[in-house]
């Protein structure tokens, strides 16, 4: 089919299109809404049985639901894409300085210690909470990144830097946190497999090796080895990408990192975020669950673990943090614009979700937790994106201070 000089295929401006944050933000959020409503309607069989398909070769130990496939599969991916970000950041970024690279590590330890330490306070002594602490110690990298750009365009782009590399560490820690607490074995055969596959990804990158016949099947084997040794598979997409090179060649036009972004997100935004979302957020959400958020130990301590604990965690180590001088505060970012991005650091939905299944299995206190995450992470979406709908309109006016004190 011909086109007119300069036009572009449809495919073409799909993926453009896809490539926009506010798109894939909205998508992503649509997606959600639409799995709540149908794990909530007559029609929520269907929904269960969707999700519990089992598909996949049982010789290789790949006989998953499609819920997990989702989980482990699809949203390794964009932890691919967020990991070239951050590594991108770190080298050539606003992360490069050290003392801007540390502020998110030091947010993100605060976002999960002070949760962590709540939900274990409030759930001390109650018979199957054990571990359950653990369930809001992360913030949803998609989610939260999703809501900033569809209410906080407005705000310097180092908020995404911040947020993105605090998400990224959080979510680490949490998947940590699964391996030491919810993992009863871990196969060093397979973590050394996993080490080779890394190495061999570093060395290709290092020999400017560009074929995709050697990076497809290597990525795929990275992941089936990550997958296999016990640790959550998604570390196989932020192993990869820390290890892709950002640095552009003399004669390259764009590095690997940048060009595999390029390629990839729109598949991440379009595709693979907001079926995992689909998929995971059909929380039942009946009254009787949504009355025991609010009054069972179990559900308080999460919604206060995840409002309460996030917000003063990650805003309070950074405020301190930059206080001592031991970091410095990202480019163009004032503090109330700080405190919006921890309101978006309570948003704690994969992770969550995830511990919240390990912790407690099925039963009542599975789906209170569920709902918990839910509705939290719904009022802290909302919370956030007034505070950035409100710093937008300050960052608008030509003067950010009154009387040299921030706004």
């Amino acid at each position: 089919m011909s086109q007119t000089p300069g036009s572009a295929p449809w495919s073409t401006e799909l993926t453009r299109y896809l490539r926009t944050e506010t798109v894939g933000g909205s998508i992503l959020l649509v997606a959600a809404a639409i799995a709540v409503v149908w794990a909530n309607s007559p029609f929520s069989p269907a929904y269960e049985a969707l999700r519990d398909f089992t598909v996949g070769p049982a010789s290789l130990h790949l006989n998953l639901t499609v819920g997990t496939w989702a989980q482990d599969g699809l949203l390794a991916v964009f932890f691919f894409i967020a990991g070239l970000e951050l590594k991108r950041e770190l080298v050539v970024g606003e992360l490069a300085d050290r003392k801007k690279a540390l502020l998110p590590v030091l947010a993100a330890v605060g976002g999960v210690l002070f949760p962590a330490a709540i939900a274990a306070t409030i759930g001390w002594g109650t018979p199957g909470l054990e571990r359950a602490w653990a369930i809001p110690v992360a913030t949803d990298i998609a989610f939260a990144l999703g809501v900033l750009a569809l209410t906080g365009s407005r705000i310097p782009t180092t908020a995404r830097v911040f947020l993105l590399s605090l998400a990224v560490v959080d979510d680490l820690i949490g998947i940590g946190l699964i391996a030491i607490l919810f993992t009863s074995t871990i196969s060093l055969l397979w973590l050394a497999a996993t080490t080779a596959c890394a190495v061999l990804y570093w060395f290709a990158q290092h020999r400017r090796v560009t074929t995709p016949l050697l990076y497809v099947p290597l990525a795929a084997l990275t992941w089936f080895a990550v997958h296999q040794s016990g640790i959550h598979a998604t570390i196989a997409g932020v192993l990869l990408g820390v290890l892709t090179r950002v640095h552009t060649d003399p004669g390259e036009s764009a590095a690997p990192a940048e060009r595999l972004s390029h390629r990839i997100q729109p598949w991440s935004a379009g595709l693979c975020v907001p079926l995992f979302a689909l998929f995971a957020s059909g929380v039942p959400l009946g009254t009787e669950a949504l009355g025991a958020v609010f009054t069972t130990p179990v559900g308080l301590s999460i919604v206060l673990g995840l409002i309460v604990g996030k917000i003063v965690g990650i805003f309070g180590t950074s405020w301190v943090a930059i206080r001592l001088g031991i970091a410095t505060r990202p480019t163009g970012l004032q503090w109330g614009d700080l405190l919006a991005l921890a309101v978006l650091g309570a948003i704690g939905f994969t992770v969550s979700l995830l511990v919240a299944d390990l912790a407690l299995g099925d039963g009542d206190q599975a789906d209170i937790a569920k709902a918990a995450v839910l509705v939290t992470s719904l009022i802290a979406s909302l919370l956030g994106s007034t505070l950035l709908l409100r710093r937008g309109r300050a960052h608008r006016q030509p003067d950010e201070t009154i009387g040299g004190v921030d706004k």
